[in-house]
């Protein structure tokens, strides 16, 4: 199926060629047909000569109802502007032509209705010119009679070279869904209308709906049902569950999680000067219109706050257009769906440099050089297509070749900055190649720092490295870790990090003058400054045993009191080791504990020990 949509001033024939054209009433209501105007969307279809099927979507012409001629032809590829022989070119014509302009339609076919009341050439030429210098270009023009039927053979012709030309729709696409009507059919529930753009809907799937999920309950196209609907396609949906009341025009159905509703965007506005908008104005997105408030940051880009969220995307295509002016002020690109804070001095000036910069293509590499971090759903959301959608988009380092550096014993290590195809750093979060370079070379000099700072402390907790990179996922840091850097219980040290000298020489002091197997008494201890943290930093870099929080012996006590106890009669007391060792009770009681769970002494039930084999 192919769509088109009817564009053109109050009462120049629109419906009447549809009908024409169709042998079907577009004009929904009663009071359409009595006023004999469109007063909101209508919807037709024919089959072409070519067997291929064209619907329909009749907008209103009346100024008055241009909002609802807005929803009809956002989500449609290409219209067919409708200019009467009579009355020729008219206010509403340029509106609507330049509708179509500000949504970069590049596809359309003027035709002039009317023919049998006047002579088309006149119409048809002022038509053409100011099409001409639009985005649609030069387009073929057909002149008809709607009473008489002339020239419809010739304009069914034109419609199949139009289609012919039309882009393929994309099927893997995800799926948007503007919605132009919402009613209640009895014993069905609630269905809504809309034109599908790109992508696939099939029965029983889910989709998005503001915050709720909704599923597919029955679809139909071209009024039959069927189990599944391509894209392009006129198509009626009806939702399971889903109260009419929170479903309106200008909502949308969405592919869960490929879509990201946004109340502040980036546009470049292809019309008036940014300069000259003002501050309020309507946008027109798909079938939605939602008030905006604008502010102009470069000559042709503007930052753009919505009343409410509407899932946009990085390239759309939208209008602004001033309710109060009847004035369509131009087309916007979408460039920017999460921009960034302009509260520092110079920000709004420098980001008008940056989206200066900008075309509405999202790519992958300009967002992350932009960003730095992101995960790829969100890049998924924004529109920006990730490599296994469009090929790799650049090279950059991944966690499977670090920077080199040197191993254990000095043997090279392996390179992070060797270029591969981009993939996530860390399960799904993207990196910009140079930023991620930075932080490999930042990590290391922020925990020398850190343990610099906090000697006595086994290493830097991870949480606090992270907060100094800036960095939002724990992930991250450990994707950045390259040997000698590692983990272990939550902090990041080097493996072969030694004590402080500081702490050295303290020891050294403690036991100046002890035998092999005395303890330091610990007021000795706490004047020599060596507290809880100390002690524990020491056992933990090998300067001292510690049997108890203020009960240490020495370096090496173990193996020496192995040879020491190898001298005496197997089994042995408690106190025969005591005495053998030359310490106290406070030392040899847990000492030999140690041993025995160190597997060098074996307790017997006597409560004797012998040394292990």
């Amino acid at each position: 199926m192919h769509v088109l949509a009817t564009a053109g001033h109050v009462d120049h024939g629109k419906s009447t060629l549809v009908r024409a054209l169709t042998g079907m009433e577009p004009d929904r209501w009663a009071e359409e047909r009595r006023r004999g105007m469109t007063i909101d969307l209508g919807f037709a279809w024919t089959t072409l000569g070519s067997g291929r099927t064209v619907a329909f979507v009749d907008v209103p012409g009346h100024e008055r109802f241009v909002p609802n001629m807005l929803a009809g032809i956002g989500p449609v590829p290409a219209a067919l502007l409708v200019v009467a022989a009579d009355e020729g070119w008219m206010p509403q014509s340029a509106e609507h032509l330049a509708a179509l302009a500000a949504l970069d339609v590049r596809h359309g076919l003027l035709v002039v209705t009317r023919s049998d009341l006047a002579d088309p050439g006149p119409a048809t030429a002022q038509a053409l010119a100011e099409i001409a210098a639009t985005s649609l270009g030069q387009v073929p023009a057909v002149a008809v009679s709607g009473l008489t039927g002339a020239g419809l053979d010739n304009l069914r012709a034109a419609i199949d070279d139009l289609v012919d030309a039309l882009p393929p729709p994309s099927l893997d696409e995800p799926v948007r869904l503007w919605i132009d009507r919402a009613f209640t059919v009895k014993g069905a529930g609630t269905v809504v209308t809309g034109t599908l753009g790109a992508g696939v809907l099939r029965v029983g799937d889910e989709l998005a709906l503001g915050d709720s999920v909704v599923r597919i309950r029955g679809l139909q196209s071209l009024g039959r049902s069927a189990d599944s609907v391509e894209a392009v396609a006129r198509v009626a949906v009806n939702l399971r569950g889903t109260p009419r009341d929170d479903v309106s025009r200008g909502d949308a159905l969405l592919t869960p999680g490929r879509f990201r509703p946004t109340e502040l965007i980036d546009v470049r506005v292809h019309g008036d000067p940014t300069a000259a908008l003002p501050s309020t104005m309507t946008l027109h997105a798909g079938s939605a219109a939602v008030p905006v408030r604008v502010r102009p940051l470069g000559d042709d880009t503007a930052r753009l706050r919505l009343a409410r969220p509407l899932p946009l995307r990085i390239g759309d295509r939208a209008l602004l257009r001033d309710p109060g002016l009847h004035h369509v002020a131009g087309g916007v690109t979408v460039l920017d769906v999460v921009p960034p804070g302009l509260q520092r001095r110079g920000a709004a000036a420098a980001r008008a440099a940056t989206l200066s910069k900008l075309d509405g293509h999202p790519d992958l590499a300009g967002e992350l050089a932009r960003r730095h971090l992101i995960r790829a759903a969100d890049l998924a959301a924004m529109g920006v297509p990730l490599p296994d959608e469009a090929g790799p988009a650049f090279r950059s380092p991944t966690p499977a070749s670090p920077k080199p550096v040197a191993g254990p014993g000095g043997a090279p290590g392996h390179d992070a900055r060797s270029p591969s195809v981009v993939t996530p750093v860390v399960n799904d979060w993207y990196a910009d190649p140079s930023f991620w370079a930075s932080l490999l070379d930042r990590l290391p000099t922020e925990v020398a720092a850190y343990l610099k700072e906090h000697p006595l402390e086994p290493g830097m907790p991870l949480d606090a490295l992270r907060h100094r990179l800036a960095l939002p996922d724990r992930a991250l840091v450990t994707a950045l870790l390259r040997p000698p850097l590692s983990t272990r219980n939550g902090r990041v040290a080097t493996a072969v990090a030694g004590p402080p000298a500081e702490l050295v020489a303290l020891v050294e002091r403690a036991f100046d003058g002890l035998s092999p197997f005395a303890a330091p008494e610990a007021h000795a201890l706490t004047e020599l400054g060596l507290g809880p943290r100390q002690l524990a930093a020491a056992a933990r870099t090998g300067l001292v045993l510690q049997l108890a929080p203020q009960v240490v012996l020495a370096a090496g006590a173990v193996e020496q009191a192995a040879q020491v106890l190898a001298t005496l009669p197997q089994p042995f007391t408690l106190s025969e080791a005591r005495r053998a060792l030359d310490t106290t009770r406070r030392v040899a009681v847990p000492f030999l504990e140690l041993l025995d769970r160190r597997g060098i002494t074996q307790r017997l039930p006597d409560d004797r020990r012998q040394l292990r084999p």
